[in-house]
């Protein structure tokens, strides 16, 4: 795995990056909303690390694990849902610890 080091990468570098075509990727980007690089001021797309790793779970979904791109939708909007899930949970359980620090304070204080 290539090592990224900028900031933006043109479409060229990471069609090169991935082994795929530029075409596939503007049609990956058509497929998938998920997937939204900017575009400079001459319309030009850049793409942002998270863009390039995105792109490549979706080579991987549809390329190497052979899913169809409604499954690999299916599949990234999964994952985002259960990442939701668990970020809720990270939150109702740091709010749990806090009362019972809180609580803990008091009965020592």
């Amino acid at each position: 795995m290539e090592q990224l080091t900028k900031r933006y990468y043109g479409i060229r570098e990471v069609a090169d990056m991935l082994g795929a075509n530029i075409s596939k990727l503007r049609f990956y980007e058509k497929e998938f909303p998920t997937l939204k690089p900017r575009k400079n001021r001459a319309g030009d797309r850049i793409y942002t690390k998270e863009d390039i790793e995105h792109l490549r779970e979706i080579l991987e979904l549809v390329e190497e694990k052979k899913l169809t791109l409604e499954g690999a939708r299916q599949h990234l909007k999964a994952r985002s849902s259960r990442q939701n899930e668990i970020k809720q949970m990270i939150g109702r359980l740091q709010e749990i610890r806090k009362f019972l620090v809180e609580t803990r304070n008091q009965l020592e204080g």
